[in-house]
């Protein structure tokens, strides 16, 4: 794995701890639950450690853009799986605007 691509792979993990952040987060049920905010504070840090790291490889608008997007992504896709929570079809089109976004960024 070259370089570059190290950089981006370590933006993406970012944005699974964001996505692991947000799960713990609703599961928190609003920090009333300790041990599950508690996870939610350390899975944000560990994402903006990721993050710092990734910057020193790639641009940080597009670091930051593919950590966004994974956590979007990833956030909206377990919501429904695990919460049952419902995108309508513009939702869905955002999101497929956001990847493409994301797209033309990291390849610009």
């Amino acid at each position: 794995m070259s370089a570059p691509s190290i950089y981006f792979v370590l933006a993406v993990l970012a944005g699974i701890l964001d996505v692991g952040a947000n799960l713990a987060s609703t599961k928190s049920q609003g920090f009333a639950r300790k041990g599950w905010g508690a996870l939610s504070i350390l899975l944000v840090l560990a994402a903006f450690a990721l993050l710092a790291e990734a910057t020193k490889g790639m641009e940080l608008a597009i670091a930051y853009a593919v950590l966004g997007a994974t956590g979007i992504f990833g956030t909206a896709i377990c919501g429904r799986l695990l919460f049952g929570q419902k995108l309508k079809p513009i939702g869905w089109a955002g999101l497929a605007m956001i990847f493409g976004a994301v797209l033309v960024l990291h390849t610009a």
